[in-house]
């Protein structure tokens, strides 16, 4: 995905965009939640203190400032596990959800590669398992990639046919970064247990937005990060299910054994500290956040859909975090958008590459062309937004997206009914 930066920008010397500050307003403004959110300032005042005087070693066992820091990461690894029904013993602390995600994956291949040899994941899933999955084939890995339908969910059927007797893993993520989309976590967690076969989810984006129950949903294995939550970078957290099944994961990290043995290395207790703290937080202020997104983010798309023609919502609004609306501006290119909006940081339907801007995988995973794909935006709704924000951020997005059809040839002839599609270019 990319990102806006905040520098200037020619569109809005072209378009003479001014849409009035409302007081309150402090530009530049996020709304970019699903690529990272700001730390809550609770979770940066839990963490300040394992900086300076809290500072020891959580594996120093002969003294007070090993056993403080030993203490102190006990105490995130229940706030962790009361998050998603788990016990504190099952939780791994990792540098991210990258690393949980090539723990998992690699580690489950390496130890069950006696059971079998097969992982099925999907086409949309972040590329921290996309590319770990493309790693394991090379080792000798089958994987099989399920398509998704338009609503970028995928067919439980298309996963029953999928499962054989060499099948060790599914990788599934709970909700998905670019489109918000929830799979259903709990019947594909059923479907698992039921053929024998482990069920890892990537719960990156999910964790602290939704309900996740490991139990209820027969989670085995799940990857969350603290900086999706309002807590730290460079701290994750790995939920590794100890009975029913007791599921085993091969060491990637060797040195001491940390982890129970899985995840070697001096464990970050500031962060470690600041990611329960994020984690608490969010039990016991997740449903009415989510309560409080869901208007914001439907607020923004019926200001949007109401002032704005040709405009596409992408993926199913039923199954759906709350803070996510991933939008299609037909006849806009995507690029030219953000430079419009410039003091609004969002994401585009594209991937910078190199000198080509490619649309999304995602997006194009759903059935769209490259012209819809291209013209789509990401909002992240987070903690902190405010219903002035929204307000300002959707005037702001209906003056550029006027401003630039009103020079494009293809949006006159789409109002005018003319279907695009069957029209003959000519090459000059």
């Amino acid at each position: 995905m990319s990102t806006t930066q905040n520098q200037p920008s020619t569109a809005q010397g072209e378009f003479d965009v001014s849409v009035s500050l409302p007081p309150g307003i402090k530009l530049p403004l996020y709304m970019d939640n699903h690529a990272t959110t700001p730390m809550d300032p609770r979770v940066l005042e839990a963490m300040l203190p394992y900086f300076t005087d809290k500072f020891g070693n959580a594996a120093s066992r002969n003294h007070s400032f090993g056993w403080e820091a030993e203490q102190a990461v006990d105490t995130a690894r229940e706030q962790i596990a009361r998050l998603i029904g788990a016990t504190a013993k099952e939780i791994i602390f990792t540098s991210g959800a990258t690393e949980s995600n090539n723990l998992a994956i690699k580690g489950i291949a390496e130890m069950y590669r006696e059971r079998g040899n097969h992982i099925i994941t999907q086409v949309t899933e972040h590329k921290a398992v996309l590319d770990t999955c493309k790693r394991v084939e090379k080792q000798g890995c089958r994987v099989t990639y399920l398509p998704v339908k338009a609503d970028g969910l995928i067919d439980i059927e298309d996963l029953k046919r999928a499962i054989d007797d060499k099948t060790i893993l599914v990788t599934i993520m709970f909700a998905n970064n670019e489109i918000g989309v929830l799979q259903p976590i709990a019947e594909i967690g059923k479907l698992c247990h039921e053929r024998g076969v482990l069920f890892h989810t990537d719960a990156v984006q999910a964790v602290g937005k939704v309900p996740v129950d490991v139990n209820a949903m027969n989670i085995d294995v799940l990857s969350l990060t603290a900086h999706k939550l309002y807590g730290p970078k460079g701290v994750g957290a790995l939920y590794v299910r100890r009975r029913n099944p007791r599921v085993q994961i091969a060491p990637q990290i060797d040195g001491g054994g940390h982890e129970r043995g899985m995840r070697s290395g001096t464990l970050n207790v500031p962060g470690i500290v600041g990611l329960g703290k994020a984690c608490e937080i969010a039990r016991e202020e997740m449903h009415e956040e989510a309560k409080r997104l869901t208007a914001l983010r439907d607020r923004l798309k019926e200001k949007l859909e109401s002032n704005l023609d040709f405009v596409h919502i992408n993926g199913s609004m039923e199954h759906h975090l709350p803070g996510n609306l991933n939008m299609s501006f037909v006849h806009v290119e995507g690029e030219s958008l953000l430079m419009g909006i410039n003091d609004v940081a969002v994401s585009s339907g594209s991937a910078c590459t190199s000198a080509t801007l490619e649309p999304s995988y995602v997006l194009k995973a759903l059935g769209l062309g490259d012209d819809v794909a291209h013209s789509s935006i990401r909002f992240g709704l987070g903690r902190f937004n405010t219903q002035a924000e929204v307000d300002y951020v959707a005037d702001k997005v209906i003056d550029v997206v006027r401003k630039l059809r009103e020079l494009s040839p293809l949006y006159e002839m789409a109002k005018e009914g003319i279907d695009l599609t069957k029209v003959q270019w000519q090459a000059h």
